[in-house]
């Protein structure tokens, strides 16, 4: 197989020629100039290329399309290498595992960063752009456990949970993918840009769209496939009825991957669309890694790493008094009274050690005077 980066960008500019067919055609010749150098009767040899495109092609060719598309392909080129960036091919090795196997996957991606091959064990965390506190919570909590005990999160670099997700396993020290909808040198939102730049650093952001693509509305649903394409399973936290995080799901179940959903409370209508996937039967009810991980427990075997060697996020310099609340807290959130009962003080002495552990960022207070670990 003799692939050529140049020869791909080409013959993505040639009107007719989508995914399937650039994909169809590379496999059928082994050789990506060998396409330019077929005639009609060899071209229809290859599926789905029927006498109209095969002839589009030879006079694309023939007539010098080749030397028009030059000065395009250059400056894809170009942009590539002012932001490190790089393309991995459908016959790379280094393509995402997962992805290959689904039914329209890219014939090539743009990449910052790298892959590895520990993103075959890879869960996507998805939902709103606007989370409740308890979405926030919940994204940070299921992206943390899952990262330390070894699996890549993917997600899609959006404002709300994906950002948290992908923030919080940054904070981890694990492996996350960010797969956008614009080029790779568009960073969108554009916030997220010193997030994107820890991304680099600690796995990879993707896009299927070319350099300089803006991130146009159109261009999500498609970017959503490679999410869940990339992944044993998708989790949905908090996802209107009409969300983009229910394209998701469905890309993921029509790739024959798993759904799982964190509950919404019954009164969170906007949100409710979770409680729809878990009560249709299209997703699994999730309220801990253990359900994702039961779930997932063949695929995963010789992966995981052991939960009792994965070291919790080391607490900043504390006192005797805030190591002592510190202790008492837990990754879900307790009320205040049952928090100085564990820590064997008074209400008042243990809100102004909170306080200090706050400054510190080491304890996060939730509504209802409720507390947990950061």
């Amino acid at each position: 197989m003799t692939i050529d980066v140049r020869d791909l960008l080409t013959l993505s500019t040639i009107s007719g020629i989508g995914p399937g067919r650039l994909r169809a055609l590379v496999s059928h010749f082994k050789d990506t100039r060998a396409i330019a150098r077929a005639n009609a009767k060899d071209l229809t040899a290859v599926d789905g290329i029927d006498r109209k495109i095969a002839l589009t092609i030879v006079n694309f060719y023939r007539d010098s399309g080749e030397a028009l598309a030059k000065r395009y392909v250059d400056q894809q080129l170009a942009r590539l290498n002012k932001v490190d960036a790089r393309v991995v091919t459908f016959w790379d090795r280094e393509y995402p595992s997962h992805l290959k196997k689904i039914y329209d996957p890219p014939p090539f991606l743009f990449v910052r960063g790298e892959f590895d091959e520990r993103d075959s064990a890879s869960i996507a965390i998805v939902g709103t752009r606007n989370p409740s506190p308890y979405g926030v919570h919940t994204a940070e909590q299921f992206a943390t456990e899952l990262a330390r005990l070894g699996l890549t999160i993917v997600s899609g670099l959006a404002r709300g949970i994906d950002t948290i997700a992908h923030r919080a396993t940054v904070k981890a020290a694990g492996r996350t993918i960010a797969v956008i909808g614009s080029g790779v040198d568009v960073i969108y939102p554009p916030e997220n840009k010193p997030l994107a730049e820890r991304i680099f650093d600690q796995g990879a952001v993707v896009s299927e769209f070319v350099m300089g693509a803006k991130p146009d509305a159109g261009n999500f649903p498609r970017r959503n496939r490679i999410i869940s394409g990339m992944t044993l399973g998708t989790l949905i936290i908090e996802t209107g009825v009409d969300g983009g995080a229910m394209i998701t799901a469905s890309t993921a179940l029509d790739q024959s991957r798993e759904v799982f959903a964190i509950p919404s409370a019954v009164s969170a209508k906007r949100k409710s669309g979770t409680n729809f996937l878990i009560k249709d039967g299209r997703a699994l009810l999730t309220e801990t890694i253990e359900d994702i991980l039961t779930e997932l427990a063949p695929r995963l075997k010789g992966v995981l790493k052991d939960r009792g060697t994965v070291p919790p996020e080391a607490p900043p310099d504390l006192t005797l008094f805030e190591k002592q609340i510190y202790d008492a807290l837990q990754d879900e959130p307790v009320q205040i009274d049952v928090l100085a009962e564990r820590a064997h003080m008074s209400t008042s002495d243990a809100l102004v050690h909170l306080l200090s552990l706050e400054f510190k960022g080491a304890v996060r207070q939730m509504p209802g005077k409720m507390f947990l670990r950061r």
